[in-house]
């Protein structure tokens, strides 16, 4: 899929939102939604949204929906690294299919890494949604 095109309102990301689909949620406030990523490529691997924009990548969303966005990223990764005590985070996004987006909904990944330790494939390996629950209550406990 190319950079332009339609939001699809279908996406899983807007069916986690309206509660259609189960997620393993860390916090939310009616702008943001931070959750476990079902396909995690590293022991917890987390997701930010955007709760109210339509916009499918970094080139299209409101900068006021930007600010929120990275906002809340910033409070994940510093509740995931006080949490699970990483040695470093990934923090990335990804514009359009050829850049490695699969879904279009404009969303952050939060990536916890560790010395040694190789990082799975993007979208591979479905995590176990009871140990997802845990992960996301440990990460949640160490908000601030």
């Amino acid at each position: 899929m190319s950079l332009d095109g339609q939001y699809d309102g279908g996406n899983i990301f807007a069916k986690i939102i309206r509660g259609e689909i189960p997620s393993a949620r860390v916090f939310e406030d009616d702008r943001v939604l931070a959750f476990m990523d079902a396909f995690p490529q590293s022991k917890g691997h987390c997701l930010v949204i955007s709760k109210v924009s339509e916009a499918r990548n970094l080139l299209e969303v409101e900068p006021n929906v930007l600010a929120e966005v990275m906002a809340a990223t910033q409070r994940l990764a510093r509740a995931v690294r006080r949490a699970l005590r990483p040695d470093g985070i990934v923090v990335t996004q990804f514009n359009g299919a050829p850049a490695g987006q699969t879904i279009f909904h404009l969303h952050v990944h939060v990536i916890p890494r560790w010395e040694g330790a190789a990082m799975g494939r993007h979208g591979e390996g479905m995590a176990d949604p009871a140990e997802l629950k845990v992960l996301a209550a440990q990460i949640a406990a160490a908000l601030d």
